[in-house]
């Protein structure tokens, strides 16, 4: 592992982790190149939603580069745009009523943030931001400017500005009314918060340490939003394409944003692709006005459209996931009675899922101990406190009760000491 400590920049942190040179890897299972198996939790931050070189989609990717389908082609007209497009509009869009037009904005999440972030300043003409407390949308300055995490803002360098935090869901555990404080800031004129062009939100917040806002929050959001003139964008790109159920997070809350990110699992096999869904009378681009060399990667098309007439047809995928959710979620909530002096919390909706610790050492040691035996997770919140699980939503019971298996032993183990 030489050439890595020596060539790669100190930035490098997964690989901290998880000190091995992995080489090969199917389904729910990633494999170093010595050879020994560890089950995956965290399937790419969310990116590999049905699992590594999924067979199906793996097909469609050969066949197509075997015909020397096009790789490359900026934002022009290509078959694989065409069918992802047909596909997209037929089995996502139309059954669930939506009327959505589609950026390309470039390869990954922190792209499609950043053209709606654009955009709906452009549309307004205004320059603040609603954001949440411990959000995250990505690493570039506009993104970055409406995320909560102090240590990821320093990386700046210079001042991020044009966003206003305000409380996510529970942030003071019911001790205030929703949007008590947002609302007061809008309505009185003497509040100092600048007129906002958008509020963007996740529901369910991956990187903040798996924070899920209620749907009634939700729903008094975009309420807020509408009486108030304010877009409201959703930034689905950890927990959109079946994360917590549906194919859109926010489907079971009832609402419509004005705008939606989309990125890592929507190209279906792991390779770059970012959408960023627009009402269509929003769309006062002009041509070029926003643009990028990978704005479309065909590749991803073809894998993107495979995965949708797969798994998106019938709603076989959404019950199993949410089925297979609660499954880990009551494991977590047996785990945290078991110990009801290290004051754990369950935490989560569908197939995203935490366990909350008192510190990120606990959680560290935790993920710690179950990657020596052979199990990959993650840590989130603002200071790692959350043992994260995100496995691909095609992972079997039988690799539920094993990775479950795991994960109660190593909480074991840490907490024992």
């Amino acid at each position: 592992m030489s050439i890595f400590e020596k060539l790669e920049s100190e930035v490098r942190s997964y690989s901290r982790g998880w000190p091995v040179v992995f080489d090969r890897a199917q389904g729910s299972w990633i494999y170093s190149e010595d050879g020994k198996a560890y089950l995956d939790f965290f399937a790419g931050a969310g990116a590999l939603n049905y699992g590594h070189n999924n067979p199906v989609l793996k097909k469609a990717l050969i066949d197509y580069i075997s015909r020397d389908g096009v790789t490359h082609g900026l934002d022009m007209f290509t078959v694989a745009k065409r069918e992802f497009l047909e596909t997209l509009n037929e089995v996502i869009l139309q059954p669930r009523d939506l009327d959505y037009k589609v950026i390309f904005p470039g390869p990954g999440g922190a792209n499609a943030v950043e053209a709606a972030l654009k955009l709906a300043r452009k549309v307004t003409g205004k320059e603040s931001v609603i954001n949440f407390t411990n959000a995250f949308h990505g690493m570039t300055l506009g993104a970055l400017s409406v995320t909560g995490n102090s240590m990821k803002r320093g990386g700046a360098g210079i001042p991020l500005v044009h966003a206003t935090p305000m409380p996510y869901d529970r942030y003071f555990d019911g001790t205030y009314p929703d949007f008590l404080y947002f609302e007061r800031l809008l309505e009185d004129s003497g509040s100092g918060l600048n007129e906002p062009a958008a509020v963007i939100v996740e529901t369910v917040q991956g990187e903040g340490g798996i924070n899920a806002a209620r749907l009634e929050w939700l729903q008094g959001l975009s309420e807020l939003c509408k009486r108030h003139n304010i877009l409201l964008i959703l930034d689905d790109v950890q927990m959109g394409c079946g994360r917590t159920g549906p194919f859109f997070s926010f489907e079971e809350a009832g609402i419509e944003p004005d705008m939606v990110c989309l990125s890592k699992s929507i190209g279906g096999y792991g390779l770059p692709l970012a959408l960023t869904l627009i009402r269509p009378e929003l769309d006062v681009w002009s041509p070029g006005e926003h643009n990028g060399t990978f704005r479309g990667i065909n590749p991803a098309f073809v894998t993107a459209t495979e995965a949708l007439r797969t798994y998106w047809a019938d709603d076989e995928l959404e019950k199993s996931t949410k089925a297979k959710g609660e499954r880990v979620g009551a494991v977590l909530e047996e785990i945290a009675r078991e110990y009801p002096d290290a004051q754990l919390t369950a935490k989560g909706r569908g197939l995203a899922r935490g366990l909350e610790f008192p510190n990120g050492e606990l959680a560290g040691k935790v993920c710690a101990a179950a990657f020596d035996r052979g199990l990959l997770m993650e840590t989130s919140g603002p200071d790692g406190e959350v043992m994260k699980l995100l496995p691909a939503l095609t992972t079997t019971d039988a690799e539920f009760t094993q990775g479950l298996e795991i994960i109660t032993e190593s909480v074991k183990a840490v907490l024992s000491h």
